[in-house]
């Protein structure tokens, strides 16, 4: 009896650092961008402010990146990245991609095309937010809307 409480004990004491360390901590996303880019950087800097770690490599084409992560090339922008075996493409919000490693859904990752005003990075002082959609990718190409942000 005083074992089982022993090891109950020491069980209890191991998991409490690793749900204390799940809970403020998310996984490194590897993202491929243009050398020049300051979106890309506001981008990476949202990321970072939403719990991220982010490892930027500068690259001179994206191109190569997005067909190796299977992102569909209509979704094509100034960066591309990997996370939990997830591609992002875009100006993706950090809420999104938390979602995304939650929930794990079958999908080859997410994108926001066509930079849209008001998304994380593109955001302007003074100029309202488009509106626009986070698309859930296939490497197959389907895709549909995991997320609708309404214009501000």
């Amino acid at each position: 009896m005083q074992r089982r409480t022993l090891l109950r004990a020491a069980i209890a004491l191991g998991a409490i650092p690793a749900i204390g360390f799940a809970k403020t901590s998310q996984p490194v996303i590897e993202v491929y961008k243009t050398p020049t880019c300051g979106c890309c950087t506001d981008w990476l800097d949202h990321l970072r402010a939403n719990g991220f770690k982010v490892n930027a490599h500068n690259v001179q084409d994206t191109a190569p990146y997005r067909a190796k992560f299977g992102v569909p090339a209509s979704f094509g922008s100034c960066h591309t990245g990997m996370v939990g075996g997830y591609a992002l493409e875009g100006h993706v919000p950090a809420s999104d991609i938390k979602r995304l490693l939650a929930e794990k859904p079958k999908a080859a990752g997410l994108a926001v095309p066509g930079m849209p005003m008001g998304s994380p990075g593109m955001e302007v002082p003074g100029q309202p937010a488009d509106a626009y959609d986070v698309l859930l990718f296939q490497a197959n190409g389907k895709y549909k809307v995991y997320r609708h942000y309404a214009a501000k």
